[in-house]
């Protein structure tokens, strides 16, 4: 896979490098702070969404680079197997972002307080460690994955 001659690959990381950490501060913020939900939302979904998908073209991508240069198979084991449980992860992520998004309530924007969303009793709590323990997991291996891809390329 390859955008005028460049690899995709080192193309589309950036992407994921930029919206993981933004997906998972999102998530961090919609479950712990119940005031900005009716903000978060969509954003949240729309985030953990995005993610995902360029998680998945990234490995993607990944194989067909190494596949066009089985030479590099060596250095990028760890990236490759980083960024295999970073790409489940994200997936995983979008449904507890979803989740949360259904379950967790919060006050409304409007000064009447109409729209104002209750949670779900224990299934919003369940939401909302699922939010939380996804979005530091998100944080973390997005962390991992880069620095052994960085490795892999600098030889550090």
């Amino acid at each position: 896979m390859e955008i005028n001659g460049l690899p995709l690959h080192p193309l589309v990381v950036h992407a994921v490098v930029i919206l993981g950490p933004l997906a998972a501060l999102a998530g961090l913020a919609y479950a712990l702070l119940p005031r900005w939900r009716w903000l978060l939302r969509w954003p949240l979904v729309a985030l953990s969404v995005a993610v995902a998908i360029t998680a998945v073209v990234a490995v993607q991508a990944g194989e067909s680079l190494l596949d066009a240069r089985p030479e590099l198979e060596p250095l990028v084991e760890d990236h490759e197997e980083w960024g295999e449980l970073l790409r489940t992860w994200s997936l995983t992520f979008v449904v507890d972002a979803v989740l949360a998004a259904w379950a967790l309530g919060g006050p409304s924007a409007l000064a009447s307080g109409r729209g104002a969303r209750e949670t779900k009793g224990i299934l919003g709590w369940i939401a909302m460690a699922l939010l939380v323990g996804g979005a530091i997991g998100l944080l973390v291996l997005v962390f991992l994955t880069g620095d052994s891809g960085a490795r892999a390329v600098w030889g550090q």
